[in-house]
């Protein structure tokens, strides 16, 4: 069993319904999960003494990317979290209307593989509703449940 931290950032509560259905299915492979909205964690050592850290984060924008204001300040202190040797795989929500659609998920891996972080698979991107994407959102998770 593997201890998994998912960490979101929400506006509209799609990306924090896409964390909890992700949350689900870890849960139902064996892993022990704990689900944090952004806004109400640190970033001082967030990933140590965990197997993996998964991060989601909703984003839009046509000039460039732009943050869930939640996870914008998280984002902004990623070189406290502990990052290096640890597991992750990021996630987001977006309207494909935009230039940048799910844009927060490129930002992350690049971010955090800069740090030292191990990313697991390539990031969840999902259009809108997280509901209407159950099968592809079931099909990522259990690649991560595999990878930890």
């Amino acid at each position: 069993m593997s201890t998994v931290l998912i960490v979101y950032g929400s506006t509209t509560g799609n990306t924090a319904a896409l964390a909890e259905m992700i949350g689900e299915q870890l849960k139902a492979s064996g892993h022990q999960v704990e689900i944090q909205d952004a806004a109400g964690v640190s970033p001082d050592n967030l990933c140590v003494g965990r197997d993996a850290v998964l991060f989601g984060c909703s984003a839009w924008g046509t000039d460039e990317v732009e943050l869930q204001p939640d996870f914008e300040p998280l984002f902004d202190n990623f070189e406290r979290i502990g990052a290096k040797g640890c597991k992750f795989a990021c996630f987001a929500t977006g309207d494909s209307n935009f230039e940048y659609f799910c844009g927060a998920v490129d930002v992350m891996e690049e971010r955090l593989n800069e740090l030292g972080g191990v990313q697991m698979l390539d990031g969840l991107k999902v259009d809108g509703d997280a509901e209407s994407s159950r099968a592809e959102v079931e099909e990522w998770a259990q690649h991560v449940a595999e990878k930890l």
